[in-house]
């Protein structure tokens, strides 16, 4: 098996606002394999989240891992408040479009 893509993994990758200064966003899986690979992939890091959205290093971004629910939440500082004249996303609905393409390696270490 080759990397695959998060969006190919994932049932759902979404964003939203947790409040007027942080993004959310959630990943769902709907079988195990998937989310595992995901997770002990070490792809979706605070650092590599950081880099992915452009933050400064230590800008606050965490990375919680769910295995009950097969998901995983990151969230970071919004660039700019909710409502703010330089908020471009007033909802933080768009702020998942970067996840998508993430490639996600083969966990086989024979592979």
């Amino acid at each position: 098996m080759a990397d695959t893509r998060l969006i190919d993994l994932a049932s759902v990758i979404r964003s939203k606002n947790a409040g007027p200064f942080l993004v959310t966003l959630d990943v769902i899986f709907d079988d195990w394999d998937s989310y595992v690979r995901v997770r002990d992939s070490a792809v979706l890091t605070p650092t590599r989240v950081g880099a992915l959205y452009r933050l400064d290093a230590g800008a606050g971004v965490e990375v919680y891992f769910n295995d009950p629910a097969k998901a995983l939440k990151v969230t970071f500082p919004s660039r700019a408040p909710s409502g703010h004249f330089a908020c471009t996303d007033v909802y933080g609905a768009q702020q998942y479009i970067p996840l998508l393409a993430l490639e996600i390696p083969d966990g086989d270490p024979d592979g």
